[in-house]
């Protein structure tokens, strides 16, 4: 969550920045407003607790003097029983800020360029050069075909659109690439963990899905339970209201998880095939640290997923997003987007993204400075999306009579 002494002392300075990120106008208004009532309530009920401090000296002379203090005690109750209803307002004004608070996305970096879309994002590097054919590529829906590889139609049979069926080879080599990406990120310093894949509407509001991302969700019927759609749910969320110690820092977690989303914001977008499905796997990084080793785990993050990239003999570009295409927790986020020959075009594999403190703060991960509580920095992104993975290997790796080779790194994973 932002940091509401920060706004309301700086909400000017504050606004720029939402609107590079794309809040409209009206939400600040009404953010501001909220302040406005909350200053008001808060100003009042101290005016009223002053007025009966007053009286309450006044009320302790007339005691000693032997004053008659009916009239002064009917005038202390009824300012009593007026200081608990400011004590609601105030508390009622507090709850409305907090609430819309929530569902404010994180400030971007200074750093981070302007823009308003995918469009005017910015190329880093491109790492590899993409192969040259002599033959018209297909596309992996193509290829999975005559491989065998995909059903999407039985995908559909059993649960609906944008759910497939992994048989023989792709089965096997989707496994081999979880294992491939987990033992990469160990060689890097990363934990193993193996986490819950359905977790609890707190976790949820921890690193920012709930309550603005909620229509995107899997929950359970009759439980305050949803399916993860990141495993950067749980593993942040496992020091969720814990304070650490300085030397505990920084924290490199990895883990394998099924990702569960809705995808109610993309209808109509990648209907076909593998890019967009409600369920897919996913290596994930991430990272609890101090402030001041965030930006170095950042790059090494990002260089950690083209490492995996370059390994695999992908084709890659390393894309700064701009303040308009920032997930709504990130700070800062860099895209890695490798290059798919059937589709003619490079499509995000990896986005590892900075959120500073904010999600900290949401979730109350903490660590200690001498006497002092302050707030980490969590970092994640994707080593790698398996599914994306496969399909980039289908088209990059495919021969012309339709057959698809498979990377050497990949083939004792595959027992070849």
């Amino acid at each position: 969550m932002i940091d509401l002494k920060y706004l309301q002392k700086n909400f000017d300075e504050a606004s720029a920045k939402f609107i590079k990120k794309g809040v409209d106008a009206q939400t600040l208004v009404r953010l501001e407003e909220l302040f406005v009532t909350l200053k008001s309530a808060n100003a009042t009920l101290e005016e009223a607790k002053a007025e009966q401090n007053k009286m309450s000296k006044l009320f302790g002379e007339y005691m000693r003097e032997k004053k008659d203090v009916s009239e002064l005690k009917a005038k202390v109750d009824a300012k009593k029983e007026e200081i608990v209803g400011l004590q609601e307002v105030a508390r009622e004004a507090q709850e409305a800020l907090e609430k819309v608070a929530l569902a404010m996305p994180n400030l971007p970096d200074d750093s981070v360029p302007e823009g308003k879309d995918e469009e005017e994002n910015v190329e880093l590097r491109k790492v590899l050069e993409p192969r040259t054919f002599d033959f018209e590529p297909k596309e992996h829906w193509a290829l999975a075909e005559l491989n065998g590889w995909i059903e999407f139609d039985r995908g559909v049979k059993l649960a609906k659109s944008r759910f497939a069926v992994l048989r023989g080879e792709a089965a096997r080599m989707e496994r081999a690439l979880i294992n491939f990406f987990l033992d990469v990120n160990r060689e890097k310093g990363f934990e193993e963990v193996y986490v819950p894949f359905i977790n609890n509407a707190t976790m949820l509001q921890g690193t920012g899905q709930l309550p603005k991302f909620e229509d995107d969700l899997f929950k359970i019927e009759g439980e305050d339970l949803y399916l993860i759609p990141t495993a950067e749910v749980p593993l942040t969320n496992l020091y969720n209201d814990e304070i650490l110690t300085q030397k505990e820092l920084p924290i490199l977690l990895t883990g394998y998880t099924p990702c569960f989303r809705k995808e109610a914001g993309s209808a109509g977008r990648d209907t076909r095939g593998m890019i967009r499905q409600h369920q897919f796997d996913k290596v994930e990084m991430v990272a609890i640290t101090t402030p001041e080793q965030s930006e170095a785990i950042f790059k090494m993050m990002v260089e950690n997923a083209s490492d995996i990239l370059t390994r695999l003999e992908l084709p890659h570009r390393v894309v700064e997003l701009c303040g308009g295409d920032l997930g709504f927790s990130a700070a800062m986020t860099i895209d890695l987007e490798v290059w798919l020959p059937g589709q003619n075009k490079y499509r995000e594999i990896s986005s590892i993204s900075n959120t500073r403190e904010f999600q900290a703060r949401r979730a109350k991960i903490r660590y200690k400075e001498g006497k002092k509580n302050v707030l980490v920095n969590t970092l994640n992104g994707s080593a790698l999306a398996v599914g994306r993975t496969l399909v980039a290997i289908m088209e990059n790796y495919q021969n012309e009579d339709g057959t698809i080779s498979i990377p050497e790194v990949l083939k004792p994973y595959m027992g070849l």
